[in-house]
């Protein structure tokens, strides 16, 4: 198979497990902002890696990933229903904190930004 079609089964994978996460109607997981930052999958396509990240935090993904674990088969088979594969990978759910660490960043560089343009005013001043 190539790298071509891989990634692009990868990407129709991906939309259609982020559109079954949010159809889903469990408790852990239909109340909290999830997204799905990654997918790997493997080169026979058996398997399938799902990267899941939660904007309240690390114990909130790995809440909602155990809950994502627990119901892997049924979003196997929504997804074989929706896509047009011939094989679907079975699929694990990975907790990861991307969304919280490029938040944090986010925070960071704003942070310089106002004590640089508070300088800059201090500069503006003087002259």
């Amino acid at each position: 198979m190539s790298n071509h079609k891989l990634g692009r089964n990868t990407e129709d994978l991906k939309r259609e497990i982020m559109a079954i996460m949010r159809e889903m109607k469990d408790p852990r997981i239909s109340g909290k902002m999830l997204s799905v930052v990654r997918v790997d999958v493997s080169r026979d396509m058996s398997y399938c890696k799902v990267y899941v990240s939660a904007m309240e935090g690390m114990e909130s993904a790995l809440e909602s990933v155990k809950a994502l674990n627990a119901a892997a088969g049924y979003v196997r088979k929504e997804a074989a229903s929706r896509l047009t594969l011939r094989h679907i990978p079975s699929i694990k759910f990975e907790a990861t904190d991307s969304i919280e660490y490029s938040s944090n960043i986010a925070h960071i560089l704003n942070q310089l930004n106002i004590k640089n343009e508070d300088s800059d005013a201090d500069d503006n001043e003087k002259s």
